[in-house]
C-alpha cells in the first residue's frame, strides 16, 4: 500500500515538499513571505548546508536515513489524530556508502555534531505493512504522523531516502489498556552531566564517550520498579538536548539498565526567527501534546530542581491535575546548585496545586516519596 505524505495527517515536520514551488498563487506568496522572514542565521545555515551537501554527493557520498524510536497509539486510544496512528522520527544525513549502519550511526562526540543534513529530502517510509511518501524539512529532521492500525507494542519501521540508503528503527504503540506514563529529563536526572558549566558541559558533549558518563544514583532502579507496579506503562524521555545526541544517548540508557522510550529532542542550531530554539518552550508543549495524543495516560514526570523542571512540571500540572500522579525532582548537590543558578536565589515553581512534588538527592530517596504517598509499594522488610 502506497500513501502520499501529503494525505497522512502531518504534525510538525515532514508531509509536505518544500523543496520545489508551492502549486497555487496564495501558497507561493506565503513562502515567499515566509523566506523573507526567515532570520539571518537560518538563512547562512542553509547556505552552508547547501554547499556542505553538493561537495558530499560529488565525492560519492549518498543520503541515509537514521531512524529514532517513534511512538503512537492502537484505535482505542482516542486521540485528535485520525484513530490508529504513529509518529515517526528521523534524520537524513549524508554518509559514505560503504561504511557499515552501526558504525555510522555510532558517532562520538564532536564527530555527531559535523553532518550535512539534507534539507527537504523525499524519503519512503515504511511501517505496518503500509508505505508512505513524505518529505524531511529544511534541516533533514523528520517528524511526521502516519495514519496505520498497529496493535499495541514494539513495530519496525523502515525510512529510505530517495537515492540513498535504508535506516530501521521503531515505533512504541500505546493501547488503552495502558494507564500509566513516565515523563524523565536527562541532563542531571538520568545522568550526571554538570551541565550548566559551560567547558565540562562541552567536554561531556562533545568529547567523552558514554562509557565515562555516570547514571544518577538509584534511577534506573527507580525506573524499574515504577514499571513494575505499572506493567506495560509508557516511558519517554524529554530533553532540551539536540537530536545529534539521540545514538548516543540510547546507548547510555541501554547501557545503564533504563526502560526503553522515545527521546524527544530538539534541533540544533538556528530557526527561522533566531539563534536558539527555546528549551523551555520545546518541554512544555510537548507535555501538552503527549497529554492531548495520548488522553488516558496519568502520568510521572520526573527532572531536577537545577535549572526550569520545577516550574514547568508545577505549570502543566496545575493546567491539567488529573493528567498527573506526581512530580518528582532529583534535588542537586549545594554546589551544582551554584554552578547552575550562581548565587541567584532559586526560582519558585508556585506549587502544583494537588499534585504531590516529591523531592529527593536521587532515585533511593525518591522512591521512598513515592511509597510515602502510596505511589510504589511499600519495600518489604528483612
Amino acid at each position: 500500500m502506497s500513501v502520499d505524505g501529503s494525505g497522512t495527517r502531518p504534525a510538525g515536520r515532514g508531509a509536505k515538499d518544500p523543496a520545489g514551488p508551492p502549486g497555487t498563487p496564495a501558497e507561493q506568496v506565503a513562502a515567499a513571505a515566509e523566506d523573507a522572514s526567515r532570520h539571518v542565521a537560518a538563512v547562512v545555515e542553509d547556505v552552508v548546508n547547501r554547499w556542505s551537501v553538493a561537495v558530499l554527493r560529488r565525492r560519492g557520498w549518498v543520503p541515509r536515513a537514521q531512524v529514532n524510536r517513534g511512538y503512537g497509539a492502537s484505535v482505542d486510544v482516542p486521540a485528535p489524530h485520525a484513530p490508529g496512528w504513529v509518529r515517526v522520527f528521523g534524520r537524513v544525513l549524508m554518509g559514505r556508502p560503504e561504511t557499515p549502519y552501526r558504525a555510522w550511526v555510532r558517532s562520538r562526540g564532536w564527530r555527531s555534531f559535523i553532518t550535512a543534513q539534507v534539507a527537504h529530502a523525499p524519503l519512503l517510509i515504511e511501517v505496518g505493512g503500509c508505505t508512505y511518501r513524505v518529505h524531511a524539512d529544511r534541516t533533514g529532521l523528520v517528524d511526521v504522523v502516519l495514519q496505520v492500525d498497529l496493535p499495541p507494542g514494539r513495530h519496525p519501521v523502515r525510512m529510505t531516502p530517495e537515492g540513498g540508503e535504508t535506516g530501521v528503527g521503531e515505533v512504541l504503540v500505546v493501547g488503552a489498556a495502558t494507564g500509566a506514563g513516565l515523563v524523565s529529563d536527562i541532563d542531571d536526572t538520568v545522568m550526571v552531566t554538570w551541565l550548566p558549566r559551560p567547558f565540562i558541559a562541552a567536554w561531556n558533549t562533545f568529547v567523552r564517550q558514554e562509557t565515562a558518563r555516570a547514571e544518577v544514583p538509584g534511577m534506573p532502579e527507580l525506573y524499574t520498579e515504577f514499571l513494575t507496579a505499572n506493567p506495560g506503562a509508557f516511558v519517554v524521555y524529554l530533553s532540551t538536548g539536540a537530536w545529534n545526541t539521540a545514538p548516543f544517548l540510547r546507548r547510555f540508557l541501554r547501557r545503564h539498565g533504563y526502560p526503553t522510550g522515545p527521546l524527544l529532542l530538539t534541533d540544533w542550531g538556528p530557526t527561522n526567527t533566531g539563534w536558539f530554539r527555546s528549551g523551555r518552550v520545546h518541554k512544555i508543549s510537548t507535555l501538552r501534546r503527549l497529554h492531548q495524543e495520548l488522553p488516558h495516560l496519568r502520568w510521572l514526570l520526573v527532572g531536577d530542581d537545577g535549572q526550569h523542571d520545577p516550574e514547568i512540571y508545577s505549570a502543566f500540572s496545575r493546567e491539567e491535575p488529573d493528567a498527573v500522579q506526581a512530580v518528582l525532582l532529583r534535588e542537586l548537590s549545594p554546589a551544582e546548585q551554584v554552578l547552575s543558578r550562581g548565587l541567584a536565589p532559586p526560582e519558585s515553581d508556585g506549587g502544583a496545586g494537588a499534585v504531590p512534588v516529591l523531592h529527593g538527592g536521587d532515585g533511593h530517596r525518591l522512591a521512598e516519596r513515592l511509597r510515602a504517598v502510596g505511589l510504589l509499594p511499600t519495600a518489604p522488610r528483612d
